[in-house]
């Protein structure tokens, strides 16, 4: 295990955060542009273009396996620069797809490409910190991370208005290459020579026997993996719910806006509280309300239509200020036990995480069609799936500890 940092250090978090986001501003700005991008492409189901989104994240799942590892042996910076290159070629082949299947295509390469700024950003942090302290750090970077979703919908719908869907792939290819060189001008390398481990065939059938070793992390990467699943549900039908369900085609970047305000607010709030309260009590805490704030909306509105949209965003900003509590804990309880292997171990927890995410989203994404109703009974069946793991691993560290 590599040691510690003792003091945050702003432009670290700063620069981590950089990275992450380029992942929000390819799958949020493009949410007003979605019915847009349809038409051109001919593709006139909604439930299909969801795959906009849902199919980035299997790039991100997939590609977390070959550069997590290639990361614990080359170092964390190269493998970076190597995934922007990669969402560079698969923003181009978007642009010009001529079809669903082009675009589909270009997205999980764009998923694919931006793996490797986001897992290795899991990986350098963990290099740097441990414990309660990573979760704080964790929490800050959600934080920075959590303005690019207040933001990019609004910017995705200026440049659509403006200069054509296409640009907001112009716009990403920006702001990746500005990332990429402040991340090559001032961030150090933080894998130290000592602990890259020798790149092998066999490197992630160890890693993940490794990995089984440690129930703690198996558990929490479930519980995250459905947590991120009922979220995505919302990413991908959000754009369909608010601009025909509700008619709200012109304000629905600011809605999506004040939604992700929430979830920022409290992702701060978890960051000033987590290293005197624990990242596991408060996650216990986030979970709780994030089953009941969803049960209390399914008990009221079974059977009936969509309530008056204030009541939805209500319910929506209650249920979303539960994540930002969760998010990042969960990540860091996860990767605590592993610091041995945080690379080939934030990309198979990545990975995990995904592949539990990605069929929760199409599922229950493909019943939204005349209400939201099901976007709820998601959370509340992942949210008791995952409340009944966290118990079950709590009793067994209570029974360990006696």
């Amino acid at each position: 295990m590599q040691k510690s940092q003792q003091r945050p250090q702003f432009e670290f978090v700063a620069i981590m955060a950089s990275l992450m986001s380029i992942v929000a501003l390819a799958i949020d700005a493009l949410l007003p542009a979605m019915s847009t991008i349809g038409i051109d492409i001919n593709s006139l189901d909604p439930t299909e273009n969801q795959k906009f989104i849902t199919m980035i994240f299997l790039g991100l799942g997939v590609g977390q396996l070959v550069f997590g590892p290639l990361s614990d042996s080359f170092g964390r910076k190269p493998i970076v620069y190597f995934g922007f290159i990669v969402f560079c070629v698969a923003s181009v082949i978007c642009v010009l797809a001529p079809n669903l299947e082009w675009m589909i295509l270009g997205r999980i390469l764009q998923g694919i490409g931006l793996s490797a700024p986001r897992t290795i950003s899991i990986s350098m942090i963990r290099d740097s910190y441990k414990g309660d302290y990573m979760a704080k750090i964790m929490s800050f970077v959600t934080a920075f991370f959590i303005l690019v979703p207040i933001v990019a919908p609004a910017m995705g719908k200026f440049f659509l208005d403006h200069y054509g869907w296409e640009s907001i792939f112009y716009m990403q290819l920006v702001a990746t290459i500005i990332v990429g060189v402040w991340f090559w001008r001032r961030q150090p390398e933080t894998l130290k020579p000592e602990y890259k481990i020798e790149f092998s065939s066999h490197v992630f059938v160890d890693g993940f026997k490794e990995l089984l070793r440690h129930r703690e992390t198996m558990a929490f990467t479930i519980v995250s993996g459905l947590i991120t699943g009922a979220f995505m549900v919302y990413l991908s039908s959000a754009q369909e719910v608010f601009e025909v369900q509700f008619g709200l085609a012109d304000n629905f970047p600011y809605v999506f806006a004040g939604l992700a305000i929430s979830v920022g607010l409290s992702t701060l709030l978890n960051g000033t509280m987590v290293v005197k309260l624990g990242m596991r009590r408060l996650a216990m805490i986030a979970l709780t309300l994030f089953c009941t704030v969803s049960m209390v909306y399914v008990g009221l509105f079974w059977n009936s239509q969509n309530p008056a949209l204030w009541i939805l965003i209500t319910f929506l900003a209650m249920q979303f200020f539960t994540l930002g509590f969760l998010f990042g804990n969960l990540r860091a309880i996860a990767m605590e036990p592993i610091g041995h292997i945080a690379g080939i171990g934030a990309a198979i927890t990545g990975f995990i995480s995904t592949m539990i995410a990605i069929p929760i989203a199409t599922y229950v994404g493909s019943y939204i069609q005349d209400t939201i109703l099901p976007l709820f009974v998601g959370f509340l069946v992942c949210g008791s799936i995952s409340l009944g793991i966290f118990m079950m691993m709590r009793r067994r560290s209570i029974l360990a500890a006696a």
